[in-house]
């Protein structure tokens, strides 16, 4: 099956080469080639360039473009999207004052998405979390990470992990999955924190190694539910079966998280709502991918990641949705770009750079996803008739993409 969109107005994030990682002034820079064409052949980009230097334009399919930009899909990665039920009492008890440290020591949060999550059947809990999926891949996410972490027991963290098992199969290699069975202390751990990292690092990881369930293994650093010392088992834990670390740290407090996860290798560091020269200064020269997660801030009304901060010190910065049903029940990738440049100032530019070739780092998926490079997946999107791609941000509150285009396929 082939595919050639024409007369595209223009063509973005077109990378000859896979770069790595963008950091600093190197984000405020996104390649395009105008008045453009793009060949798709089965599930990958095989040719791109200006309409004047078009040969061959033979194709099963010929959309189009006139007027319209095209895009990589969006590479969201950090989600917990597999999870039952919803939590919107919380939603209105927040209003009405209660923090989310209060909540959860209500016995919600975590702990109350855990409970719906362990009664939940398997198969419910597929079909809830595979439309959820379909939405967001509608709404242009070509890629995604999915966490565990609202099961909190073996069984029901296999249960998860094997729900995202069979999203990964309806959507071949656009999903990695985590394992976060460090989310939250279950209530019969609270006093035997022990005993909890005992169970995931010597039962849980185990299992799901065997299974082959996870890519990645992630935990929530922060003052209140895992300290340093406990997440640095987990990390050790899972290196050990091949999951590489991505950690949750610096959302309310700054407590050296980020220097170890840096240490023990991690992939990334998501949330960073806090953050510190120290930390900037740890991050420097390492291969940790800095995660914001702007639409979570805008959501609970807490402070935004210091995007400018990170990226004025020459670091890299990818932006992802925290898709869950307690603090960003949203997917919308277009809805994160947009408050990463009205929020956390950063320029369409940079916030698209950062949702994704810097996202595809922080999935490891470098060198399938992210840019419009021969040789990648067929991961695109087609927008509406724009004046500028500016647009996509400044009309936040609008769907501007008409078209997502999945391994080679239209949606």
């Amino acid at each position: 099956m082939s595919l050639l969109i024409i007369n595209i107005k223009s063509l973005l994030q077109v990378r000859e080469n896979t770069p790595g990682f963008l950091s600093g002034d190197e984000m405020k820079t996104l390649p395009s080639i105008e008045n453009a064409f793009l060949k798709i052949e089965n599930d990958t980009i095989t040719n791109y360039g200006k309409m004047e230097d078009l040969s061959d334009t033979n194709a099963d399919e010929i959309i189009d473009a006139k007027g319209k930009f095209v895009l990589p899909a969006w590479v969201d990665s950090h989600t917990h999207i597999v999870y039952a039920g919803n939590r919107e009492q919380e939603f209105v008890d927040r209003i009405n004052g209660l923090s989310y440290e209060e909540i959860f020591e209500r016995g919600g949060g975590i702990l109350n998405s855990a409970k719906k999550l362990q009664e939940t059947p398997e198969e419910e809990l597929y079909k809830q979390s595979k439309k959820r999926l379909d939405n967001v891949v509608r709404m242009g996410t070509g890629a995604i990470e999915i966490k565990s972490g609202y099961g909190l027991t073996t069984d029901a963290e296999l249960k998860m992990l094997r729900v995202i098992k069979r999203l990964k199969a309806d959507y071949p290699g656009m999903i990695k999955s985590t394992f976060l069975g460090a989310h939250a202390f279950p209530l019969e751990y609270r006093e035997n924190h022990q005993g909890y990292i005992d169970l995931l690092c010597n039962e849980m990881i185990p299992a799901i190694a065997e299974e082959n369930l996870a890519d990645f293994v992630d935990a929530f650093l922060e003052t209140g539910y895992f300290s340093v010392e406990e997440t640095e088992r987990v990390m050790q834990a899972g290196k050990k079966y091949g999951l590489k670390a991505k950690i949750h740290v610096n959302q309310f407090t700054a407590i050296d998280g980020i220097e170890s996860c840096v240490k023990n290798d991690a992939l990334s560091v998501d949330h960073l709502e806090i953050v510190t020269d120290a930390d900037i200064e740890v991050l420097k020269g390492s291969k940790t991918m800095p995660v914001a997660l702007p639409t979570c801030s805008f959501f609970i009304t807490i402070p935004y990641t210091p995007a400018r901060k990170i990226i004025d010190a020459g670091l890299p910065l990818a932006i992802a949705s925290d898709y869950n049903p307690g603090t960003t029940p949203s997917g919308n990738m277009n809805l994160v770009v947009a408050t990463a440049c009205i929020k956390l100032r950063m320029t369409p530019e940079e916030a698209i750079n950062a949702a994704t070739i810097n996202g595809a780092y922080a999935m490891d998926l470098l060198s399938t996803h992210g840019s419009i490079t021969k040789g990648k997946k067929a991961n695109v999107m087609i927008t509406e008739k724009l004046n500028s791609f500016y647009e996509i941000p400044y009309n936040f509150g609008d769907m501007l993409i008409e078209q997502v285009i999945i391994n080679g396929k239209r949606i």
